[in-house]
């Protein structure tokens, strides 16, 4: 199918950033699959064996320019970061017909904004949070039910599959040490369209990022060039 997008033309945008967030934006209004802000992000470890998995893009900051996730700290992906914190992601809309890529360094979240985007889940999710482990290997599914049964008692939740109890509640539960968010800065970008007989649109955005103290980076101005398909 041939289609014409303005922000990948011969005169490219200057930041790629404020065109992921305009497309993301436009995937969330048409809403045609349950999340549109689906991303998958691929890590290595010291090994530098890669794996990959698909998560939530929270919140896409232009300038200085960086994606938001979070996950368990102590995860695959966590504890990969924690020996090579690069990642790449991957953010797919077939009914767009478009895509957009992302490499560059992660560093943790301020622990303010993990605080409190855990705080503005469903109760629900924040327990879970608690009660699995994840990653690591479990007995068996009932296993996994009693930790979350345990996690429910602790902090004096209903009991899970009491319907009528859970009603209406929004139960206090702190986000756990080994829980939060990430940065992943944007080191290159490349915004692809599809195009008629596979001539595609491709364009490839980079810059060099200087490390700050507390984990920020100073970035230098994008850098683009189109790509052939």
């Amino acid at each position: 199918m041939s289609q014409t997008i303005e922000t990948v033309s011969d005169s490219l945008p200057a930041d790629p950033l404020t065109v992921l967030e305009r497309w993301l934006a436009e995937a969330w209004q048409q809403r045609q699959q349950p999340n549109p802000n689906a991303m998958v992000l691929a890590t290595s470890g010291a090994s530098g064996r890669p794996s990959a998995r698909v998560l939530l893009c929270k919140e896409v900051v232009p300038r200085p320019g960086y994606l938001v996730f979070f996950t368990n700290y102590l995860s695959a992906k966590g504890r990969q970061l924690a020996e090579n914190p690069r990642a790449a992601a991957v953010l797919h809309w077939d009914h767009l017909h478009r895509q957009v890529c992302i490499e560059g360094p992660v560093v943790k979240a301020p622990v303010a904004d993990s605080d409190a985007y855990f705080a503005s889940r469903p109760w629900k999710s924040r327990l879970g949070a608690w009660a699995s482990a994840q990653s690591e290997p479990t007995a068996s599914r009932e296993a996994l039910q009693e930790s979350l049964v345990a996690a429910a008692r602790r902090f004096g939740a209903p009991q899970p599959g009491h319907r009528e109890a859970e009603r209406g509640l929004d139960i206090r539960i702190p986000r756990p040490p080994h829980w939060g968010g990430y940065h992943l800065w944007a080191e290159s970008v490349e915004l692809w369209v599809e195009g008629e007989a596979r001539i595609h649109d491709r364009a490839l955005w980079t810059r060099t990022l200087t490390a700050l103290p507390g984990g920020a980076f100073e970035p230098d101005p994008w850098r683009a060039t189109r790509l052939q398909p």
